[in-house]
């Protein structure tokens, strides 16, 4: 049985079948127009989205300026992650990702896992843009005197929690007009949503429409979506290098002190958030067949985007703290907030309008990512053939497009965001940890001459004295989550889990002086893992029970692999 779960395709197999573009079922090949400038911007399209215009402002809520720390932290982590995929790139220059590493390194069935995962964060991730999109959207129709009806912007469970909190608030004696605007939407679309069958009818129509027209763009072709991704990119960094100097000149140094309010646990507090704004580097290994030059290009596309986001994101969070004290920033829209605040609204008016333009490129990036690992998985056998049907005229995947379109924009009706955003961190971090560990194995595998090839560095001694100094600082929540162990703690069940992982790593990189850079990066992507909420984990068990459900009951049966 075992064998059969684990087979593994080989990358001479893997490369093969791609360059034959699966023409026994009339596939044809896509286009290859790629290169190291649109990679990059495609970078910096995914990564560059809701994360820095909205989630950023709860971490600096928790965290005060040190969230300056986290992004560092967290870019340290990705590092480690691109490092790692930039070096199965280069070996392995297939569409599928994360999925197709896998599959090269631990087999069919952790494959089946990380692709799985990896639903998590592209098309459901993309439900988080979506919605993030509307708000801004609507903001902007609000500005300019255009405004939607209330309950067709929103979703059923926001506005029936906002309407409930309004009506305790005005009882108390608060006035509607007083509210803040989230509360005074949600009231007014509950309030006046139309009654179908007793139910109020609330859906959130921008977000739909975002994804219908993304999902289009999608469809149409490769070379027209990296027009496109291009020209958002430099409009919107552009407004962000502009907040960035205009921003600095109303720093009040004084909003810096004390640097970390709530200490080291506040920072960490900002996880999920911060993480969430990197989600999406790693998109654009999905295109390696569209590149001209994937095992070149691919790994440079990665680790510059990283880069330059990672930069643009400490400037921003320095800026934000200085302008104003870190317990206002606890908004959807803390960058046209702060201006605002300062008497400013041409400044957040140019904010608003590039987070539109922002968001749009991210949805844009993830709907192209997620068809592609979809037609990886059909070509292996594991998903219907229909999923990696290449359109003849567009030479996108049409019909794993279309898919993808109808499975975010659904949802995005009606489901808030604060359910999936958790969700997704757990699937890009869970891809993480396997790429990072299945590049130990890449080693036995030929390395590609004249490319991209990550630095060995014997972590026979480093990833001990590393995880010796963890153990250290971290010797007081040990004993305590040792103390609490029969209680329903779930965090410190899942920190002894990580101690103790990380114990055993310890000890085979000593033994068998297994590279660090890898090994450090699992174990940094491990440890966030443990930072998010158990209740996500909760249902990241349930999604992968589905997925596996599926693949025993048709993916292990129609495998290519199959002898």
């Amino acid at each position: 049985m075992a064998h059969y779960l684990f087979r593994k395709k080989s990358i001479s197999k893997i490369v093969a079948d791609a360059e034959a573009g699966m023409e026994e079922h009339g596939h044809a090949k896509l286009s290859k127009v790629l290169g190291v400038r649109d990679l990059t911007f495609m970078g910096i399209a995914a990564v560059v989205g809701a994360g820095i215009f909205s989630t950023i402002g709860s971490a600096a809520f928790s965290g005060g300026p040190g969230i300056a720390f986290l992004f560092v932290i967290t870019a340290v982590t990705c590092g480690f992650s691109a490092l790692c995929y930039a070096e199965f790139a280069s070996r392995v220059p297939i569409a599928g990702s994360a999925y197709t590493y896998a599959y090269v390194t631990f087999g069919e069935l952790v494959a089946w896992i990380i692709g799985w995962a990896l639903i998590l964060e592209y098309a459901i991730g993309n439900i988080v843009v979506a919605i993030s999109w509307s708000s801004y959207f609507t903001n902007l129709l609000d500005g300019i005197g255009l405004s939607l009806p209330s309950w067709l912007s929103t979703n059923p469970t926001t506005a029936h929690n906002g309407f409930i909190e309004a009506s305790k608030l005005i009882t108390e004696g608060q006035t509607l007009q007083s509210l803040t605007k989230p509360l005074q939407h949600a009231y007014s679309a509950w309030s006046h949503a139309p009654l179908i069958g007793g139910y109020h009818f609330i859906i959130n129509l921008p977000a739909c429409i975002i994804v219908i027209l993304i999902t289009m763009l999608a469809y149409i072709g490769i070379k027209e979506s990296k027009k496109s991704t291009n020209l958002m990119v430099i409009f919107k960094i552009a407004v962000i290098i502009l907040v960035i100097i205009f921003g600095f000149f109303f720093v009040d140094t004084a909003n810096w002190r004390p640097f970390l309010p709530n200490g080291f646990p506040g920072v960490l507090a900002g996880v999920s958030a911060v993480f969430y704004a990197y989600i999406g580097f790693d998109a654009i290994s999905t295109t390696a067949e569209e590149c001209k030059n994937p095992q070149r290009d691919l790994p440079k596309g990665m680790i510059y985007s990283l880069l330059i986001c990672t930069v643009l994101y400490i400037l921003i969070a320095l800026v934000l703290t200085g302008m104003v004290n870190y317990k206002e920033l606890k908004v959807d829209d803390p960058l046209a907030y702060v201006f605002e605040r300062l008497n400013m609204p041409w400044v957040s008016y140019i904010i608003s309008v590039s987070a539109v333009v922002a968001t749009t490129s991210v949805l844009l990036v993830f709907q192209l990512g997620q068809p592609r690992i979809w037609m990886s998985m059909s070509r292996d056998g594991l998903l219907p053939f229909k999923f990696a049907n290449v359109h003849p005229k567009y030479k996108t995947p049409a019909f794993a497009t279309v898919v993808t379109g109808f499975l975010v924009a659904i949802p995005a009706l009606f489901i808030p965001s604060s359910i999936v955003t958790d969700l997704t961190s757990i699937g890009t971090l869970f891809a993480f940890v396997l790429v990072c560990s299945g590049v130990l194995s890449l080693p036995r595998i030929n390395k590609v001459p004249g490319k991209f090839s990550l630095p060995y560095i014997n972590g026979k001694f480093i990833v001990p004295v590393l995880a010796i100094a963890f153990v250290v600082l971290t010797f007081g929540r040990i004993n305590e989550a040792l103390r609490n162990i029969g209680s329903e703690s779930y965090e410190e069940v899942l920190f002894l889990i990580f101690v103790t992982l990380l114990v055993i790593t310890a000890l085979f990189s000593f033994l068998r002086s297994l590279s660090s850079i890898p090994v450090i990066g699992a174990l940094c992507c491990a440890y966030l893992m443990i930072e998010i909420p158990p209740v996500s984990w909760f249902w990241f068990f349930v999604w992968m029970g589905v997925g596996l459900v599926i693949y025993f009951l048709y993916g292990k049966n129609n495998s290519k692999l199959i002898e």
